[in-house]
């Protein structure tokens, strides 16, 4: 199992986007609920993923700040259409929609930290 761990400038900010966007429930927390530095564990059905605090002595860098992240996150949902359109609708910036795509029905968005996400299913 692999939780990856997302860092942005605003972990406060970022839990309740995900919460809007994607349904995400707090599983774990170390800090106050308005802590922008905090650290959290998130879920979305079975994935689980962290969300922490930038730090430049820690050389943990905002994707948003760098003008985009290194990796892009892969959420496998029963529908995509409509979990795209929540994400857009809470924040996120459509980069493309949802279509049929090397055996996929798969859509991508940039979210308000920066981050790349793929939404989609297999077909």
């Amino acid at each position: 199992m692999i939780q990856p761990e997302l860092w942005v400038h605003d972990t406060a900010a970022a839990v309740d986007y995900y919460a809007r966007a994607f349904g995400a429930i707090v599983e774990h927390r170390a800090g106050a609920p308005d802590d922008p530095d905090g650290v959290v564990q998130l879920s979305i059905a079975d994935a689980r993923f962290w969300v922490a605090g930038t730090s430049k002595q820690m050389r943990r860098f905002d994707a948003g700040e760098l003008g985009g992240g290194t990796a892009r996150f892969l959420l496998v949902v029963d529908d995509p259409e409509a979990v795209a359109a929540s994400a857009v609708a809470a924040g996120a910036r459509s980069t493309s929609p949802v279509a049929e795509e090397h055996g996929w029905l798969v859509g991508r968005i940039v979210d308000p930290f920066g981050q790349e996400w793929e939404i989609g299913r297999p077909l």
